[in-house]
């Protein structure tokens, strides 16, 4: 399938300024290899030291990057001009727009053995549905449920394990919590939450039928998602706030908002939002469509990905292989950058032996999480998933401050989405 670059990016590399010296060409006839790495998560370079120590011929440098968007376009701006990094840390829904770019290299056979240890919905979004691997998982983002124990108790709250259940409680805490009291926001600040609920509920945004791109964003599965909560907004069972504010901390930290739809990252995010309230939150599965099911979607995570300008892409797959497979090196990467592992050996394993100091109430915090991963739903991304994302904050934004339509607004990324991708040469199924 061939691919051209997406409008966002395109704009980006045109006004970006080249990066030069990022290749990895430098090494001598007879000394050892090197590469370099271009990164954003705390730590890595630590990680990378014990690598170095033990693998005197393949010597591998980070170069700590900004992350997300800035990090794409400028290995992107870099892959131009024939100087990107050997590996780089990727965001999974970055993945299909760095290959669009030609960017990123068919690992497939050097990694091959490696899919055994992942779960299969992470390991999909590296193979983007097709037989190549442009990737390996690094960390990933199985979402799950946040509330405070000590007020559900004193509220006499149940942990909701449906939707539908969730929604009754929201409706309870404001009959018996304080007038200010919600259970919960809908934030249109942050499409990955959105998708991530998207995702569990069954909805492939990106998908690809022989040469084209088919968008399924405006379809049942989504748009379930979109009226259940513009339902809760509307009628004002809910909060409509943005997430991420002083005034969200403040709700978060007092009180006044009392769970919170989050990842499995949510502890460090709540270590600074909402300080005064560490032992007193509880985590528990995301609530099902289904009664008794166990599905989750996904909301962050990254990769490492070869690019296509390394001259040593053996290395540079056997050193990102180590990195995201071998036990020394996640235990590495859990302490030194406190990210949870996508191989399912070490969400099991001693290095989450411990449950996060902000839920040392809650022992069992990474047994309960590493269930919850096992089902996380596949991911399926497309090339202008910043397209989609930023027509969400927009449309969806507008629609939480007026208590409005979810459903217009979810129509507003369908039609975005396809028109980016044709006016920018795409074929795109009906």
């Amino acid at each position: 399938m061939r691919f051209r670059t997406v409008a966002a990016c395109a704009a980006a590399v045109l006004t970006a300024v080249a990066a030069t010296g990022c290749g990895s060409s430098d090494d001598s006839a007879d000394g050892p290899v090197k590469l370099t790495y271009w990164a954003w998560a705390p730590g890595l370079d630590k990680v990378v030291e014990l690598w170095n120590e033990t693998h005197p011929d393949i010597q591998v440098t980070v170069k700590e990057q900004a992350a997300g968007d800035d990090l794409v376009t400028k290995t992107i701006t870099a892959a131009k001009a024939g100087n990107a990094p050997d590996l780089m840390q990727a965001e999974y829904q970055a993945l299909p727009t760095l290959v669009s770019n030609d960017v990123l290299a068919d690992i497939s056979g050097q990694v091959a053995d490696a899919e055994a240890e992942f779960p299969a919905g992470v390991w999909q979004q590296v193979t983007l549905g097709t037989d190549a691997v442009y990737a390996l998982p690094q960390d990933s983002g199985p979402m799950m449920f946040y509330y405070r124990e000590d007020l559900f108790e004193q509220y006499g709250l149940n942990v909701p394990g449906t939707w539908e259940e969730f929604a009754d409680t929201a409706r309870e805490v404001r009959d018996v919590a304080p007038d200010d009291t919600y259970l919960t926001t809908f934030s249109a600040n942050d499409a990955g939450l959105f998708a991530g609920l998207a995702q569990q509920a069954g909805a492939e945004w990106w998908t690809v039928e022989g040469e084209r791109w088919r968008v399924g964003i405006d379809e049942e599965p989504t748009q379930r998602v979109a009226d259940f909560w513009g339902g809760l907004v509307a009628e004002g069972a809910i909060d409509n706030q943005p997430m991420y504010t002083p005034a969200w901390n403040q709700a978060m930290n007092t009180g006044k908002q009392i769970a919170w739809v989050s990842a499995v990252w949510a502890p460090g995010t709540l270590t600074t939002a909402a300080a005064d309230t560490s032992g007193k939150w509880a985590m528990a599965p995301l609530p099902q469509w289904e009664d008794g099911a166990n599905a989750t979607g996904s909301w962050g995570g990254s990769t490492t990905g070869v690019t296509n300008d390394s001259e040593h892409p053996e290395e540079a797959a056997e050193f990102a292989t180590w990195l995201n497979t071998d036990p020394e090196a996640l235990a590495a990467l859990v302490r030194e950058g406190g990210i949870y592992p996508a191989a399912t050996a070490a969400q099991t394993g001693d290095a989450l032996a411990e449950p996060p100091a902000f839920f040392a109430n809650q022992p069992d915090f990474y047994e309960l999480a590493a269930s919850v991963a096992e089902g996380t739903a596949p991911a399926a991304w497309g090339p202008n998933v910043n397209v989609a994302y930023s027509t969400f904050n927009d449309a969806f934004g507008q629609a939480a401050d007026d208590r409005g339509d979810f459903g217009a607004a979810l129509t507003s990324m369908q039609e975005a989405t396809v028109t980016d991708l044709t006016d920018h040469g795409f074929q795109v199924a009906e």
